[in-house]
């Protein structure tokens, strides 16, 4: 419990929530009522359809929600939002009823080869990816990962959200690149 309560920073992933929805929700809780930050992946779209009811008791502590286009189409689908434009419901996930003030939620969506789409307080700004030839791809398994850890390399940092969907985009660059999910031993994020 010491290193939970030391934490200033939680990422869950939503695969989590088919095996301890409760522990999920605890941690979430702690974050909210710390003012620390919580934040999780949409991870799989069958994560919001079977699992929607421990997704929206989880959904008001999360800060930072993580999800790809297909995830965040389910999840509008799931919802009734009768909408597939993913900046919209980047909006509407980033508006959803927050359980503490402390944070505002931002949503960060990756639209594979197409520009990373974050909302914010009421507005979209999207990221160009890094270009890829065709032939230079191996493996996309792991991208998304890849994407939220970079992610989160910065933000634990403090760094703007600029700098934090950059380092994603540097992280799931690389991992696409190769087979399995694999770094380089020296990456050259700068």
């Amino acid at each position: 419990m010491r290193t939970v309560e030391k934490a200033k920073y939680f990422y869950i992933a939503g695969f989590f929530l088919t095996v301890s929805p409760d522990s999920a929700l605890l941690v979430a809780e702690h974050a909210a009522a710390n003012k620390k930050y919580f934040s999780m992946n949409l991870s799989a779209p069958f994560i919001c359809e079977f699992f929607k009811d421990a997704l929206e008791k989880v959904f008001p502590y999360i800060d930072y929600v993580f999800g790809n286009e297909t995830e965040a189409r389910t999840f509008s689908k799931v919802q009734g939002w009768e909408t597939e434009n993913v900046e919209e419901i980047a909006l509407k996930i980033a508006a959803w009823p927050k359980a503490s003030g402390t944070h505002k939620r931002i949503a960060v969506i990756t639209q594979g080869p197409g520009p990373v789409v974050v909302a914010e307080d009421g507005k979209v700004k999207t990221f160009p990816v890094i270009v890829l030839p065709k032939e230079k791809l191996v493996d996309t398994n792991g991208a998304g990962d890849a994407f939220v850890g970079g992610f989160l390399s910065q933000l634990v940092q403090e760094k703007p959200i600029e700098d934090c969907v950059r380092a994603g985009c540097y992280a799931s660059n690389v991992i696409i690149q190769r087979s399995g999910c694999t770094f380089p031993e020296k990456p050259d994020f700068k």
